[in-house]
């Protein structure tokens, strides 16, 4: 009965098909986006408290401190050490003219923290060197199409001529921009002078120290926000989620993915009974009860629910694939936990829209089989 009518059958298949992959592909941007917003947090792997202005929100929303408050921090009891981080938006401009606008981040000129850990090229110590920068692989494309990767060349930021000396390969931002690391006392040159130029302090707690408890005796001593990294990360993300449009837009698509399936499913599944009624009703005269027969129908769901699923999450799967190295959709990926979301989704559509179409075949005569 499944496989007789072969462009219904067929035609149930796609349709979950294509509502896996509209779920499971949207819900995978939606999550990478949101993944992005704290890219720059993540990267700083050396140091677990940020410190910042108390009423700062997320971290592209940056109120300069006072230089002095890095002394203020690192007088604080369980404080092994703290360092300044800068983060700003800088011009680069290349040797052929093309300019872009760039996120400069400026670490400490001594420790260099809050560089990425993977290089690409060069190393973190060639910072150290005067007019010295590393940039992003995104950045070195843009400015260096086609060439690979090679350090050296030069770079207008501001006022300055600056060398790179490394290729980092730094997280998505949540904006595609170039990401660029100077050191501190270069970076502030490169945006002009202003009284206050201090975006964050990291900051690393002495071994055996609560991190919650040392946030909380920074801002006890200093009046600043202490936060740990993932805390300040997941801030970050319920920002975006709370003040842009986002989970609407991407609801809204996952929403229409969800009652596409439901729709399609539940008519198909409707005519695929109303057309077998006579076969029921000869079932209904043998002795086989409802419930038996309500069985075999769910399992036909089922049947059509994993090939269905099956096949759209491949292709939301090979679409991740086949991205993969394209430098603007670096860091979408299809999860495991979005995978199960969405099986449980499908599952739940298809499963209900076979139950609705059940009720005629419970109320089926068996008497149907012997009319004309």
């Amino acid at each position: 009965m499944l496989t007789g009518d072969k462009p219904k059958y067929f035609g149930l298949i796609l349709a979950i098909a294509f509502s896996t992959f509209l779920m499971s592909h949207q819900m995978s941007i939606f999550v990478g986006l949101l993944d992005r917003t704290r890219s720059q947090i993540r990267d700083v792997q050396d140091a677990r408290i940020w410190v910042m202005d108390p009423k700062t929100q997320y971290v592209d929303e940056v109120r300069a401190l006072n230089y002095q408050s890095v002394y203020f921090v690192r007088g604080v009891d369980g404080v092994e050490w703290a360092a300044p981080l800068f983060k700003g938006i800088a011009r680069a401009k290349g040797a052929d003219g093309n300019f872009r606008n760039t996120i400069l981040m400026g670490v400490d000129d001594a420790t260099l923290t809050g560089l990425p850990q993977t290089f690409l090229a060069g190393d973190a110590r060639s910072l150290l060197a005067p007019r010295a920068i590393a940039i992003d692989r995104v950045g070195y494309n843009y400015f260096f199409p086609g060439q690979p990767y090679a350090i050296g060349q030069e770079l207008e930021l501001g006022p300055l001529v600056m060398r790179i000396a490394a290729i980092v390969d730094a997280s998505p931002p949540f904006v595609n921009l170039p990401v660029i690391y100077a050191r501190y006392s270069e970076a502030i040159q490169t945006v002009g002078r202003e009284p206050r130029q201090l975006s964050f302090i990291l900051v690393k707690g002495r071994a055996g120290l609560d991190e919650g408890e040392l946030c909380r005796r920074i801002s006890e001593r200093t009046g600043l926000k202490a936060m740990r990294a993932d805390d300040f990360g997941r801030d970050t993300i319920w920002y975006y989620i709370r003040n842009t449009g986002i989970p609407i837009n991407f609801g809204i698509t996952i929403s229409i993915a969800l009652l596409v399936g439901a729709l399609v499913s539940g008519q198909t599944f409707s005519l695929f009974i109303l057309e077998n009624m006579r076969y029921f009703g000869a079932l209904k005269a043998i002795g086989v009860t409802n419930i038996r027969i309500v069985l075999m129908i769910l399992l036909q769901a089922v049947v059509v629910f994993l090939i269905g699923y099956s096949l759209g999450i491949s292709w939301t799967a090979l679409f991740f694939e086949l991205t993969k190295d394209n430098l603007e959709l670096r860091g979408f990926r299809l999860l495991p936990e979005i995978m199960l979301i969405t099986g449980g989704l499908v599952f739940s559509v298809v499963t209900a829209a076979t139950v609705l179409s059940i009720r005629r075949m419970v109320v089926v005569d068996p008497a149907v089989v012997f009319r004309g």
